[in-house]
């Protein structure tokens, strides 16, 4: 891979530990993967500028080097078949992917070694990898799952100025339906005051519905600590005076900063996406899309 103006930084391991899911675990993953560190989408509300998490120069984007032959090693010794999860911690479509190719490299590995995948994005870059996904899914699960918590773009590109509009990423759903994938929405964080209105979460839902999504995972609230907090806080006050005094004056220094509104919030959302046939709950996402889940244990032969 030519470096170009991404950084690059040592790895010994892609893939996590195996994980044994219950139906429960977070979408279903087996393993997760990152294969960059930082993001640039520049949202003001990201948990993984928190301390707790080591991303020194969070903005900066940074590949991990000789990430596809670690991967491949990776599987190649991995006992267990399984989904892996990937976008996390950071974008796998960030705008160097589009040059430099590591989700796309990853996806080829991936489908060599008859793994399944997970996508967590907020870019519509993800299209451009639809054949790879559609090769995978022949054999393992496929899930794309697309941020989303503005239904309206101008306030998506305030909340999260760096990367494309809410409008964009629902057109990438229908694509991504459209080509038999099985695809939906990251509902969260709903920013208390900002985002957690009924027109706001029902305007998700209804265009969600309109692109063939087949679920939204919501949250109503979004969780604030260390420096993420006062990172937050800053964005706010630019984008949005006196806002983080309102967050202080009810929240403190609370972690989980819950919407006032989040069960009525809820109520609405739920009984919208059950009169639409739009899944919502955990266990219900997970069994949908790997119902099919024909995967079976690597195999030396496999790879001839």
């Amino acid at each position: 891979m030519e470096n170009g103006n991404l950084p690059l930084i040592p790895a010994k391991n892609i893939l996590s530990a195996y994980a044994e899911t219950d139906g429960s675990l977070w979408f279903g993953y087996n393993y997760n993967m990152n294969l960059y560190k930082g993001c640039c989408h520049g949202c003001i509300y990201c948990d993984s500028r928190s301390d707790c998490y080591h991303v020194e120069h969070f903005d900066t984007v940074r590949a991990k080097a000789n990430a596809i032959a670690i991967l491949a090693a990776n599987l190649a010794c991995k006992r267990r078949s399984g989904v892996i999860g990937t976008g996390a911690m950071s974008d796998p479509y960030n705008p160097f992917e589009a040059s430099h190719r590591l989700t796309r490299q990853a996806l080829q590995c991936i489908n060599q070694y008859r793994f399944g995948i997970g996508i967590c994005t907020k870019s519509p870059l993800i299209t451009r990898d639809i054949d790879l996904l559609q090769q995978i899914s022949q054999h393992s699960p496929v899930l794309c799952k697309l941020t989303v918590t503005a239904a309206e773009d101008a306030l998506s590109l305030q909340v999260e100025p760096h990367v494309a509009a809410s409008s964009a990423r629902f057109a990438a759903i229908k694509q991504l339906t459209d080509a038999g994938l099985f695809s939906g929405i990251l509902m969260m964080p709903i920013l208390p005051f900002l985002e957690d209105t009924a027109e706001n979460v029902l305007g998700i839902v209804h265009r969600a519905a309109d692109c063939g999504a087949k679920f939204i995972y919501p949250g109503f609230g979004v969780t604030l600590r260390s420096n993420q907090r006062e990172y937050y806080y800053r964005q706010l006050d630019d984008r949005f005076p006196g806002l983080s005094r309102r967050y202080q004056s009810l929240y403190g220094d609370r972690y989980r900063c819950d919407s006032p509104k989040a069960r009525l919030l809820f109520a609405l959302f739920a009984k919208e996406c059950d009169r639409l046939g739009i899944l919502y709950q955990m266990p219900q996402i997970i069994a949908a899309y790997r119902q099919n889940d024909q995967q079976k244990q690597p195999n030396l032969f496999d790879f001839e």
